[in-house]
Order: structure tokens, then C-alpha cells, then sequence
């Protein structure tokens, strides 16, 4: 194996990152979208950030799947683990709050407090 095939496999992951978000152009254009609202406030768009998130996880998964069983196909099957980190690692430089996908936020419960009706009289004294 020559030192340039390794290097053609390692590179190989920035092309199936761009062909991913090119041939999935409208899904990653309305996650980026997302993507930034939620780093603004998380709390309020973490449902929004999961729905659409969810989508593209299942797109990255995908092309997380061709690539390593391209490279696998082609002989470099004890890179592929290492071709997937970096694929992901990719992916989070994109999108730094990627991993953030699928958090459930609880709301807390508020409790009512109960008013008493309990007064004190004022007595006149003399």
C-alpha cells in the first residue's frame, strides 16, 4: 500500500461530506438554519433543533455507511474506523452542536402556592 492511497482514503471523507450536503442541499440549508437559532436559545428551539435533526442525522448515517464501505470495498478495511471519526469530526466543524440532537427537555413542574386567608385583626387599645 503506498503512502498516497492513504492519504486519497483520509481525504476521501471531506468528498463524501460535500457531495452529502450537496446532494441533500435543501435538508442541510434548512438545518443550518436551525442549527444557528438553536445556539442562540435552546431551550426554546430544542424541539424545532431535534425534528429537523433527526433528518439529517439519518442523512449522515447514510453517507457515514457509503464511505466506509467504499474504503472497505477497496481494500482499506482497518482504516475505517478511523475514516468514520474523521468523517464525523467533519461534520461537527460544520456543525458544533450536532451532538445535541434528541436531548429531551423536561419542564420543570410549578407547583401552585397556596394563599392562606389567615389575617391578624388590629385591636384598639385605649
Amino acid at each position: 500500500m503506498l503512502v498516497s492511497d492513504i492519504i486519497s482514503i483520509m481525504t476521501k471523507y471531506k468528498e463524501y461530506f460535500d457531495k452529502m450536503v450537496s446532494e441533500n442541499k435543501d435538508a442541510f440549508n434548512e438545518f443550518t438554519k436551525a442549527h444557528f437559532e438553536y445556539s442562540i436559545d435552546q431551550d426554546k428551539n430544542q424541539e424545532e433543533f431535534n425534528k429537523i435533526g433527526e433528518k439529517i442525522l439519518n442523512i449522515v448515517h447514510e453517507w457515514e455507511d457509503r464511505l466506509c464501505k467504499h474504503s472497505e470495498g477497496a481494500g482499506f478495511g482497518k482504516y475505517t474506523s478511523n475514516l468514520a471519526e474523521k468523517f464525523q469530526a467533519e461534520i461537527k466543524s460544520h456543525f458544533p452542536l450536532i451532538d445535541h440532537i434528541g436531548i429531551i427537555v423536561s419542564k420543570p413542574k410549578v407547583e401552585k402556592v397556596k394563599v392562606s386567608s389567615f389575617s391578624i385583626k388590629k385591636i384598639k387599645l385605649r
